[in-house]
């Protein structure tokens, strides 16, 4: 029985999709005008993940996740490079694409583009108009009449008389009220813009999503998801969008991710400890950046430094190194087995993954114990719900990726995993060194044995011997 934490009700709750066995989620996506921050994988990991669990419980999901392609900091950009908009942003939508794809997060199944939906906005910014809730200002700007909303603030909590116009809010002299938020902003010399009744423009952020959302999954869907930071003004805007011109409950279950923090402060380009994903990607396999997200249960901070990542890595490791010697693929995980019983009752607990990854280390433990190939399979599908231990274990501790990140230029080459692919020969020189110490030991030249051991270990290779096989080998 799932439980979802629901930002609106401020409470766990038992979850019921409006259509039994199906479940529509919006999430809102990237406005893509530079790479991807680890806050922006972090928002992509958390809902990839409360997917992938819909669907390990039976549901058929319906996953959209939007891009914002259109947006002050989008056209900023773009003039300051001196090239066209649509270059700029089909570039950054295809480094994000291979963020995405290096952290093994699914493509949702559709991906609207803000862009495309702009007479969908027109349509919708004229029905709040003719039901009192919009105004064409002095300026020329199309603004929402917040207080003509009842129940604004729902969401985040706060009230109107405690709002205060420098509060995450434009002063503009132009509005009925500080409060109020742009719908269609009048076209400036220069800049991109559709014709509208109101005269040349183009949309405000918030409507978009509003718009997008009911036009893919309905005026009144399952689950809204996003960062933090979007629960006010965004989200909280959309609701006033969404149920002032459709007249229903938008969004019956609200999902929020937490902040990232490095080294406990918010992370932040003033600050100057921002990450980028492919600064991130350039120093650790992709898979332990998911799995340090994953660790962290999605509504807590999750603090960023190179001391967690480490730490993430060795986790990872222990999880690999107890798949090494079997040869199993991730298949349907039987429920009623104890340790998978204990995972699902950690996931449906609002998805409640470090404790899902402890009895993964539970699991581990015990096939190191009693080299069952039936306890390591479980391990196998287990970490698969997760997005994890996809590879075959030698290709991880040996220390192959599939990502290679350029420090200068930031381009990433990714070729994506071949979990099924054994490796035979990963690296002509240690497999030499390997031979050559296997000489000196039949030799029982133990001199010559050990310091080709200590040569590898140096170099960051660990040997492994064992009793009836040949001896394998993984990094430290």
């Amino acid at each position: 029985m799932l439980k979802i934490y629901n930002t609106l009700t401020r409470s766990k709750q038992l979850f019921v999709p409006l259509v039994p066995g199906r479940v529509n989620m919006y999430v809102c996506g990237m406005t893509v005008y530079d790479y991807c921050h680890l806050g922006h994988a972090r928002v992509m990991v958390v809902f990839d993940l409360v997917r992938r669990w819909l669907r390990a419980c039976g549901y058929a999901v319906t996953y959209v996740r939007n891009i914002t392609d259109i947006d002050d900091k989008i056209i900023r950009r773009a003039q300051e490079n001196k090239e066209p908009m649509g270059v700029l942003t089909e570039r950054f939508i295809k480094a994000m694409d291979e963020d995405a794809a290096a952290l093994g997060i699914e493509k949702p199944d559709h991906e609207p583009r803000a862009t495309q939906y702009v007479k969908g906005m027109l349509d919708m910014i004229e029905v709040l108009r003719e039901k009192g809730l919009a105004y064409q200002a002095s300026d020329g700007d199309v603004n929402y009449a917040v207080r003509k909303f009842e129940g604004y603030g729902k969401l985040s909590g706060k009230s109107l008389d405690d709002l205060r116009a420098g509060e995450r809010v434009e002063v503009d002299m132009a509005k009925q009220d500080p409060l109020d938020f742009v719908l269609w902003k009048r076209a400036k010399e220069g800049e991109p813009s559709w014709d509208s009744p109101w005269g040349k423009g183009r949309p405000g952020w918030h409507i978009e999503c509003s718009v997008m959302s009911s036009a893919l999954l309905g005026n009144h869907f399952d689950i809204h998801g996003g960062g933090q930071d979007l629960q006010f003004p965004h989200h909280e805007n959309e609701i006033a969008q969404s149920e002032g011109a459709h007249q229903c409950t938008f969004v019956n279950t609200w999902m929020h991710n937490g902040f990232v923090r490095v080294d406990n402060e918010k992370m932040s380009k003033s600050l100057g400890n921002f990450f980028t994903v492919r600064e991130i990607l350039a120093k650790y396999d992709p898979e332990v950046v998911r799995f340090f997200i994953i660790r962290a249960q999605y509504r807590s901070p999750l603090n960023y430094s190179d001391h967690h990542l480490d730490d993430a890595k060795q986790g990872l490791t222990r999880l690999y190194t107890a798949l090494k010697d079997f040869d199993v693929a991730a298949g349907d995980v039987d429920w009623n087995h104890p340790h998978a019983a204990k995972f699902r009752a950690a996931m449906d607990d609002d998805f409640n993954t470090p404790e899902a990854v402890a009895v993964l280390f539970e699991l581990a433990g015990d096939v190191n114990k009693t080299r069952s190939l039936q306890q390591a399979s479980l391990l196998k599908s287990l970490g698969k719900v997760l997005g994890l231990l996809s590879r075959d274990a030698s290709y991880f501790l040996q220390g192959r990726q599939d990502v290679t990140v350029n420090p200068v230029s930031g381009q990433m080459t990714y070729t994506g995993h071949a979990p099924t692919v054994k490796i035979s020969v990963p690296d002509v020189g240690i497999t030499q060194l390997i031979a050559d110490r296997a000489a000196a030991r039949k030799s029982r030249n133990f001199v010559e044995a050990d310091r080709i051991r200590k040569e590898l270990l140096d170099a960051g290779i660990v040997l492994e011997d064992h009793p009836n096989s040949p001896t394998t080998w993984r990094r430290s």
